[in-house]
């Protein structure tokens, strides 16, 4: 990892952004960007009552990850390096699946005005799972605001996500099957992970 660079993990709700956003930072002594999904407010009421707070939910991620992105433009994360456990194209994917057409095309005024500053990741690490590990991952987990999320909705987003990354072509993406590696618990898994980034290909598939 060349100093100052972006690195960005994503994939669906349950697959294990954050845990290895904190790995990663520890092992290249850079920052980590966190998403703080338990920040918005409205998230709770979403799952419980989807249609009544799309809006609001989706708002509040856009505008927080407008601070976040903010943040990568500061001097001292550049320097180290920055490791995200979001990255900023992906709000559109959820907008799309949750809000009404009017509520759309508010969403995406306010998009516009925001989405430009956002930097491109020097690498996009995809996590994927099937929603049945998912689901356990998350009652494991027992956050309150994701009592209520279930798993027709948690099978459309990873349908989305799938489909955003097979067309996804902006920078360097790593693709991992996270039911097949277990980046925390197996250190060779890990490793894998680390010498593909380190390798500079284009597109990656792990396991090959």
């Amino acid at each position: 990892m060349k100093p100052g660079s972006y690195i960005a993990i994503e994939g669906p709700i349950g697959v294990g952004k954050s845990t290895l956003a904190a790995a990663l930072a520890q092992s290249f002594a850079a920052a980590v960007l966190a998403e703080a999904p338990e920040d918005n407010p409205f998230l709770g009421d979403f799952y419980a009552n989807p249609r009544g707070h799309a809006l609001q939910a989706q708002l509040f991620f856009l505008l927080q990850r407008s601070h976040q992105i903010d943040r990568l433009r500061q001097r001292d994360l550049f320097d180290s390096g920055c490791v995200a456990d979001f990255m900023f194209d992906k709000d559109s994917l959820f907008a799309e699946l949750t809000l009404t057409a009017a509520e759309l095309t508010l969403y995406r005024d306010i998009h516009a005005r925001v989405a430009w500053r956002a930097p491109v990741p020097d690498c996009v690490i995809y996590l994927h799972a099937p929603v049945d590990l998912l689901m356990q991952r998350i009652e494991q987990r027992a956050r309150a605001s994701e009592r209520n999320l279930d798993a027709a909705y948690l099978a459309r987003v990873t349908q989305a996500y799938a489909d955003f990354f097979r067309a996804y072509d902006a920078t360097r993406v790593i693709r991992v099957d996270a039911q097949r590696l277990d980046l925390v618990n197996r250190p060779a898994d890990y490793a894998r992970l680390l010498a593909a980034i380190d390798c500079g290909r284009r597109r990656i598939e792990l396991p090959a």
